[in-house]
């Protein structure tokens, strides 16, 4: 289906902005010309999954639905259990408040907000290991993604499975600019982890897309389809999270896969209490369906070359003409360095927020922060500010939605306001509250 895109004046958007308070999550969504907030939900989906949709069955319990559901993600994942949920971060709430204990401690390659949330509640502590090169924006470094499995060995034998109940790691690493991990880096973090037998998780919301990254970088991975390679990424985990918004292609739903028969039944049980009955996880039928379906689109690799090849597009030609972004270009995403967009705007006054409200005054574009009001956070001790390691802003592509006029428009709109960066203010916060404040925080413009 297609639907109008609504034109808007600067005044109409200098009204809405401050209306929303500058955030742009406050937006509504009509008041967008061009939204790149999110890449979750926001695929088009396709005429078979439509068509799938027609056939949900909308029985309580024993659904044919969720039979189709689960054959579907063991043909690709292989876990034994498979457990739908509303979307991704219901799975991160079961799964850590079943096994994970106040005090524990999670390495991630990076957790993103609602996983670092998620863990934070029960009491746990979210450790990020990123490897080196990914402070790196400008290399050329093909797995950016990637765990440091040297520190993750060192932490996991300091601390053993008293204190670290699980390991995840995100595939593709959305925080650090959606970068990919490879093939190796999954299986040696899994080798690690079985040295100290700790279960290891993957975070698999883009899934395809990081086995696709690994057919086309990763040295001896080009002969073999997208599908084989997902299938080895997954026969190195214990289970994984899931987002079908993300690579099922779907507007909602998540899973949760587990090998374990105990953790499967503990969190079987907070399921039925907070989702509902197993065969289907507070999802209608229909919507099975399609998830159903589309965790097999997500694998053409015919799509995922245009997806990619979408993304890099953007990257390429802002990069061109100066604009600082992550190198090379993930796949979901293009990451701008708001913290070289503008020097002039310090941490405490959130330079990518700042960028994304310009670049919507200027255009239309609604992108995302992921930077210090994301992540910053006061020290409790000294109440001092402590940043954020990055201040990006990310502009990401949803699947299947927007042709490459729309992407040109984009490309136009960012170059002028790079031209104009000096002019960019920084923002403070008027009212917030914790956790995940970047979602209703109100923020003012410094003037």
């Amino acid at each position: 289906m297609v639907e109008p895109i609504r034109a808007t004046t600067r005044a109409d958007r200098e009204s809405l902005l401050k209306t929303a308070a500058y955030n742009l999550f406050l937006l509504k969504a009509e008041d967008v010309t061009i939204d790149l907030l999110t890449d979750s939900g926001t695929s088009a989906m396709s005429a078979q999954q439509w068509g799938r949709m027609m056939e949900g069955d909308e029985s309580y319990a024993g659904a044919k639905s969720f039979f189709r559901f689960e054959a579907a993600f063991q043909r690709i994942m292989g876990f034994k259990y498979i457990l739908p949920v509303h979307q991704g971060r219901a799975a991160e709430r079961i799964l850590f408040t079943t096994v994970v204990r106040k005090g524990q401690i999670v390495p991630n390659n990076t957790h993103f907000d609602t996983t670092r949330a998620n863990l934070e509640y029960v009491g746990a502590q979210a450790v990020d290991l990123p490897i080196d090169e990914a402070a790196d924006f400008e290399s050329p470094y093909p797995f950016k993604g990637n765990m440091h499995i040297p520190k993750l060995r060192e932490l996991l034998k300091k601390e053993g499975p008293a204190r670290v109940p699980l390991v995840l790691m995100t595939v593709t690493n959305n925080s650090l600019g959606g970068q990919p991990v490879s093939l190796s880096n999954i299986r040696e973090a899994s080798q690690v982890c079985r040295e100290f037998n700790i279960p290891f998780y993957l975070d698999a919301c883009r899934y395809a897309e990081n086995a696709f990254f690994i057919k086309k970088r990763e040295q001896s991975q080009g002969r073999r389809s997208t599908r084989e390679i997902a299938r080895e990424m997954f026969s190195y985990a214990q289970g994984c999270t899931f987002s079908a918004k993300k690579d099922a292609l779907a507007n909602i739903g998540g899973m949760l896969g587990l090998q374990s028969e105990e953790w499967a039944r503990k969190c079987k049980n907070l399921l039925v209490l907070t989702e509902g009955f197993p065969t289907y996880g507070g999802l209608a039928g229909r919507d099975l369906e399609a998830i159903a379906q589309g965790v097999d689109e997500a694998l053409d690799e015919t799509y995922l070359e245009y997806r990619i090849a979408s993304t890099t597009y953007l990257g390429k030609h802002v990069a061109e003409a100066g604009v600082p972004i992550v190198h090379p270009v993930g796949g979901h995403a293009i990451f701008i360095d708001a913290k070289a967009f503008s020097p002039h705007i310090p941490p405490q006054h959130f330079p990518a927020q700042a960028l994304g409200c310009e670049l919507y005054l200027h255009a239309g574009i609604r992108g995302v922060e992921i930077g210090s009001l994301m992540f910053g956070r006061t020290d409790p001790e000294s109440k001092a500010f402590v940043p954020s390691r990055n201040e990006l802003l990310r502009l990401a592509i949803p699947r299947r939605a927007y042709t490459q006029s729309h992407i040109d428009y984009v490309v136009e709109a960012i170059l002028d306001v790079y031209r104009n960066r000096d002019q960019i203010r920084g923002l403070r916060i008027v009212e917030e509250t914790s956790p995940l404040r970047h979602f209703t925080a109100r923020l003012e413009p410094i003037i």
